[in-house]
């Protein structure tokens, strides 16, 4: 009951986050540019993110099914809008959330576990980009 409240809030929420997360204000809010799997239309979505010195974490609170994660995993990678900035990202790869724990400090350790998370998808860098559109223009 309380996860699916969740799941309505978010998608109740989603397009304020989304623009919010575009701006680049609040550090730890990125949004994913990604290509649906079958339809190959381009999505943007939400998320939180912690950098790491070739790539960044992205938490998975509603595990790895989701299809942000399941269409990066498909598509080898995509793209990221984080702190104002368009990002290509690659190599998509599941880690449990106890060996990302160094990429957080110390408010955000316990917020992970008490939102149960067990897994993180770390993706690499690869350039920076003006324009995400030609990142994106990959289909699964």
């Amino acid at each position: 009951m309380a996860k699916s409240l969740m799941v309505r809030i978010t998608h109740a929420t989603a397009p304020l986050a989304l623009r919010v997360a575009e701006t680049g204000a609040i550090p730890i809010w990125a949004v994913v540019r990604h290509r649906g799997r079958k339809s190959g239309k381009l999505y943007s979505t939400p998320i939180a993110i912690r950098p790491t010195p070739d790539g960044f974490i992205l938490p998975l609170p509603w595990g790895e099914g989701t299809d942000w994660c399941r269409n990066l995993r498909a598509a080898g990678g995509g793209a990221i809008r984080w702190g104002g900035a368009d990002i290509e990202i690659t190599d998509p790869e599941l880690v449990d959330a106890a060996a990302a724990m160094p990429f957080f400090d110390a408010y955000m350790r316990p917020i992970m576990k008490l939102i149960g998370i067990k897994k993180v998808l770390r993706v690499r860098r690869t350039v920076a980009a003006p324009d995400a559109r030609p990142l994106t223009q990959r289909t699964a």
